[in-house]
């Protein structure tokens, strides 16, 4: 599994607390270091079955700046893809990427019912 995190980020840093708690092996990547490619983030949102804005960091200070929701309804799925893959501060996080299943932002009950 992959987790991909931003170091700083307090929510990240909890649900990696977690995971080393309960034991879950992982890959980890740091999502500005190596920021998730539209290939990528296109899969993700496949296999994920959630809407393609769950993937937006919307309290994020790009996406506000940017002003992106006001842009996303125009903008097809390829252009949105390539948006996220354009920063990895755009990307929720942290992402738990698995075989058969993806899980955008921590929650923890979301988390115990999948990984546990």
């Amino acid at each position: 599994m992959i987790f991909l995190e931003y170091p700083k980020c307090s929510t990240c840093k909890k649900a990696k607390k977690w995971l080393d708690e309960n034991g879950v092996k992982y890959q980890d990547r740091n999502i500005v270091e190596q920021n998730p490619s539209a290939a990528e983030i296109q899969q993700w949102h496949e296999k994920s079955g959630l809407p393609l804005k769950r993937f937006f960091n919307t309290s994020g200070m790009i996406y506000r700046e940017k002003q992106i929701k006001d842009k996303l309804p125009a903008m097809s799925e390829q252009e949105q893809y390539d948006l996220l893959a354009s920063d990895g501060m755009l990307v929720k996080r942290p992402l738990m990427i698995g075989d058969n299943f993806v899980l955008v932002g921590f929650k923890e009950a979301e988390w115990t019912e999948r990984l546990k």
